[in-house]
């Protein structure tokens, strides 16, 4: 099987315009698609080139038979010209495309969006995008890649983010990376002037997360098995439901805990071999399971993971006829504590 390319190579190439004939961009994550074929649009021509060389078509308005045409066609006084294919999941004929991959026009870019699902990669058609340009599968990010994913973002924008901060912005967006840069952007925007660093203030400023008072410090109190910390958030959870709700608290925990659980597993427990078992991007960020490992042991997160597993269970009305939200969470952290 061939190398996969990634993100950052696509773009590094774009930017030193070293273009491919064909680009086929598939996958979950709609982020990086929308980010290449943006970039591709904005940077191949010049505004006055995109008049006469710059089509967007529409998988659900076209077939692959008016793609090829609209490929074959020469540039107007320019050296390229460009054709993006937006909702490529949406057309018809897609193995027509084999035989236009064959000998595909050079002076083409032609760029596919296909979205929220992927090209069987048993079937022809991949083999011959792969021999004739960029074939990008586009996947989600996990919830341990996410505070790599700000920092790296952020680094482009010459700007820096505690790693509380980076957590708490995590934990309250999620894996969405459009709307996560979205956020970004807006705290960059509050930032004061001549400051360059997001601080855990900034974001309770900006965003409403309470920087003493989310799913992150949550954690840390039930890694650090501080019993009043805990409760204390629990009942501020309580009182203020709607920016607090159960099922991303008990989201976080259980992924929180079922690593925890894998973390046992690492042949090193090292920050190094903990970070590397749990495909974590930097050895600091084990240094959490490290506490709980030394604060909870095996059976215990065994148990642990079906208690929030029946938590969320009860959440959603089974087994349960009266116990609130926040009463289940304050079952919880009681089970999870002692």
């Amino acid at each position: 099987m061939a190398k996969e390319i990634t993100y950052e190579e696509i773009v590094r190439n774009l930017k030193n315009r070293v273009y491919s004939p064909v680009y086929f961009l598939m996958g979950e994550e709609d982020y990086y698609i929308d980010r290449i074929s943006d970039y591709i649009m904005d940077t191949v021509l010049s505004e006055v080139e995109k008049e006469f060389n710059l089509t967007v078509l529409y998988g659900a308005d076209t077939d692959m038979a008016g793609v090829i045409n609209a490929a074959k066609r020469y540039p107007m006084m320019s050296e390229h010209q460009v054709i993006v294919v937006k909702e490529a999941q949406g057309l018809k004929g897609m193995e027509d495309l084999v035989y236009y991959l064959q000998k595909p026009l050079l002076s083409t870019i032609l760029v596919f969006c296909y979205k929220h699902g992927t090209l069987d990669r048993r079937k022809k058609i991949t083999a011959e995008i792969e021999k004739a340009g960029v074939l990008f599968e586009s996947k989600k990010l996990k919830d341990t890649q996410l505070p790599g994913f700000i920092s790296s973002f952020l680094k482009r924008k010459k700007v820096e983010i505690e790693p509380k901060a980076s957590e708490m912005i995590a934990e309250f967006v999620g894996t969405d990376l459009n709307r996560l840069a979205g956020e970004l952007e807006k705290l960059i925007i509050t930032l004061p002037p001549g400051a360059t660093r997001i601080t855990p203030e900034q974001i309770e400023r900006n965003i409403g997360i309470s920087k003493d008072y989310n799913n992150f410090e949550l954690r840390s109190a039930l890694i650090e098995k501080d019993v009043l910390k805990a409760n204390r958030i629990v009942k501020y959870f309580n009182d203020n439901p709607k920016n607090n709700p159960l099922q991303l608290t008990l989201a976080v925990l259980f992924n929180f805990f079922s690593n925890l659980m894998l973390a046992y597993y690492a042949p090193e427990k090292t920050e190094q071999g903990i970070a590397a078992q749990l495909g974590l991007r930097s050895p600091w960020q084990s240094r959490e399971y490290m506490a709980a490992m030394r604060r909870y042991k095996g059976i215990k997160v065994m148990q642990i993971i079906e208690a929030i597993r029946t938590c969320d269970a009860k959440s959603k009305g089974i087994d349960n006829s009266s116990m609130s939200d926040g009463d289940l969470l304050k079952e919880l952290v009681y089970v999870i504590l002692h």
